[in-house]
């Protein structure tokens, strides 16, 4: 018998599931909207050399390729070393390289600066578990054009927005800069070479700890004396008060000396988000020293959506203004922040579609099928109702209505043979 799964990592959503997932996409795409965003559509297929530029970290070792149209048998073998001889394009890994690729088609269409949400699927050669999906939707908001922490301040305040709206208040976003990563690597010491590999292990910091971050360190065969260095900062004694976002938690982060114009950066930033929400209390900001992001396009501030509900990200992004200069010729700033789809809509709890119903009709088998359209009818016309299904009537009802129920129908009633339209009893389903 023919194996009828969808391929490993892939998934197929029966009709109550599509019917969340679509909810909480309305939700997101509403409040995106709300702050500005407009939204584009790109093709799920990109150039492979574009794919394979360098930018997109890991993930570039991720893609799946398409193979050239035309190869014979024989420019097959003679290629098998080299995927860009046997492939001219791959299935998109993300949504940012395609925006950049965007940006540089129609940058003479947008606005100077530009606010784009992007919502797709995209494709990664995952090993397939738990959580992990090789086909999953990122749902994205980019800001292309503005340098200033305006940027970030937007993005974040229009994400924490979002989460809330969803019933997930609380979210915090910790905070960083690459530019911020280098100079704390640099005053401890470890040269330029270093540096890609110093970033591997500390992000492995929650992880591992300190102890297992300079072991590690060592192992590398990084510069002895910067290990030294950089092992006492983490094992430094530390007082247990507790600092609000701000100078003061940023500059005890950091070692001594940290640049005043990256920490009045941070600062700002933190503070145009309270001014967006001033009656969340606290700022919702946490500042990371520690917090890498690990894709290499990433030049400036950098951050990730934590939730207490839950130990890992609920999403994250930074600042790439490099990316789009490799396109356009000519360096564009550029920052972006993507919610984690797959791991927000299991959070949100099932919901009714709205306060209007959603109705079944049961109807006995002698019902004329002039009727049975007329009940429709007028229920969807008249009756407030937003859905209108109909069901022959079984011998097994509590099954029949138990299933509607899962597929979000919020009421039933039941139809028999010479009723009048509008005149049958709408009852609640649970």
């Amino acid at each position: 018998m023919a194996n009828v799964n969808p391929p490993r990592g892939m998934r197929d959503f029966l009709p109550a599931d599509k019917a969340r997932r679509e909810r909480v996409l309305a939700v997101i795409r509403d409040r995106y909207r709300a702050h500005g965003f407009d939204e584009i559509e790109t093709p799920v297929v990109e150039e492979y050399d574009r794919l394979h530029a360098g930018i997109g970290g890991d993930n570039e070792k991720l893609s799946f390729n398409i193979l050239r149209r035309g190869l014979d048998a024989e420019a097959i073998r003679s290629g098998a070393e080299d995927p860009a001889v046997l492939s001219d394009l791959g299935l998109r890994y993300d949504l940012t390289v395609p925006l950049a690729r965007f940006y540089a088609t129609n940058h003479g269409r947008l606005p100077a600066v530009f606010r784009s949400i992007q919502i797709g699927p995209v494709w990664r050669a995952e090993r397939p578990q738990k959580g992990r999906y090789r086909q999953f939707v990122q749902c994205d908001i980019d800001i292309i054009g503005d340098g200033t922490s305006r940027a970030e301040a937007e993005l974040i305040v229009a994400s924490l927005d979002t989460i809330d709206a969803l019933g997930l208040a609380g979210g915090i976003v910790r905070v960083n800069d690459r530019r911020a990563l280098e100079w704390m690597l640099d005053s401890f010491g470890f040269t330029d070479e270093e540096r890609p590999g110093v970033l591997i292990t500390i992000d492995k910091l929650d992880k591992i700890g300190p102890d297992g971050v300079a072991a590690e360190l060592r192992e590398r065969g990084a510069t002895a004396s910067a290990v030294d260095a950089f092992a006492a900062f983490l094992l430094r004694p530390q007082t247990m008060e507790h600092d609000p976002y701000g100078e003061r938690q940023i500059r005890t982060a950091l070692p001594e000396g940290a640049p005043d114009e990256l920490v009045a950066h941070l600062v700002g930033l933190g503070e145009a988000v309270v001014a967006a929400r001033p009656d969340a209390g606290e700022p919702p900001l946490q500042y990371d020293p520690f917090l890498v992001r690990g894709m290499g396009y990433y030049t400036g501030t950098i951050f990730e959506l934590a939730h207490p509900s839950v130990s890992y990200s609920l999403g994250g992004g930074g600042r790439y203004d490099g990316m789009i200069g490799r396109f356009l010729g000519r360096q564009v700033p550029a920052v972006g922040f993507s919610i984690g789809f797959e791991r927000i809509v299991d959070l949100v709890a099932a919901q009714q579609t709205d306060a209007a119903q959603a109705v079944v009709l049961v109807h006995d088998a002698d019902v004329p099928v002039a009727e049975l359209v007329a009940h429709k009818t007028t229920l969807l016309r008249d009756g407030g109702a937003v859905r209108v299904r109909l069901e022959r009537r079984t011998k097994n009802l509590k099954a029949l209505l138990e299933r509607a129920a899962a597929d979000g129908y919020t009421g039933f009633a039941s139809v028999r043979a010479g009723d009048a339209p509008g005149a049958t009893e709408v009852r609640p389903l649970s």
